[in-house]
């Protein structure tokens, strides 16, 4: 899978407004010098005040914000409207039904088809667990879950890794059981870089954020803190 995916625990410009540090970092590698970037809230319900967050900090920076809403969609040509975009960055919220939302709306391949045509594929919690094969949720209220991703990524994601109590030790025992491969856990802060399906880099706007490979030697846990770039806020 060719092209560069950016795959954030949490933060960004919804949980950092005054630190747009990783945002800024995802507009650096758009093809453009000033990208049209298009904001995904499907995981949200496509909550008002979230988009409302989007905007209130995409303003600023250099770039032409917009946003799909598949409620109330933008164009009749969907793939057209997301084929013209630079950036695509989707929003945190529920993965499960956000995938499946995308599915029903054939979505998925016109995904697929932006990255192969350089378009750069990024987001924050659910924005990031997509793009994996597999990946933990907590969709289900009070339940750490494996979900199946897009498969844009090889290999798991957690998000929210060392910052919800439940996430590191609900990802370790749904690898030890075998629901779920070895994979990625990465902090709120933190963001995973990708490109052409190969991890590339690890940026993050906090000094305590981490970026950590997770698996299974000889049936124990091990964890691997990945090299990491603190950015400028």
């Amino acid at each position: 899978m060719t092209g560069h995916i950016v795959a954030m625990g949490g933060g960004g410009f919804s949980k950092e407004p005054d630190n747009l540090a990783l945002d800024r970092y995802v507009l650096s590698l758009a093809r453009r010098e000033r990208p049209a970037v298009c904001f995904l809230p499907t995981a949200s319900g496509d909550a008002s005040d979230y988009i409302v967050k989007y905007y209130a900090s995409f303003t600023t920076l250099p770039c032409t914000p917009t946003h799909l809403s598949l409620f109330r969609l933008p164009d009749a040509d969907l793939s057209a409207f997301v084929l013209a975009q630079d950036v695509l960055y989707v929003g945190g919220g529920n993965t499960r039904s956000m995938l499946a939302v995308w599915r029903e709306w054939g979505l998925v391949e016109i995904l697929r088809r932006a990255l192969e045509a350089g378009v750069v594929l990024a987001g924050t919690s659910a924005g990031a667990n997509c793009w994996f094969a597999q990946a933990v949720t907590n969709a289900v209220p009070g339940q750490m879950t494996a979900a199946k991703g897009l498969g844009f990524l090889e290999g798991s994601h957690c998000p929210h890794y060392s910052n919800q109590p439940a996430r590191r030790p609900g990802y370790h025992r749904l690898i030890q059981a075998g629901e779920i491969g070895p994979g990625y856990g990465t902090d709120d802060g933190a963001a995973l870089h990708f490109a052409d399906g190969d991890l590339v880099g690890v940026v993050c706007s906090r000094p305590e954020a981490q970026g950590h490979r997770v698996e299974v030697i000889d049936g124990d846990i091990v964890e691997h803190c990945l090299p990491r770039t603190l950015l400028e806020s």
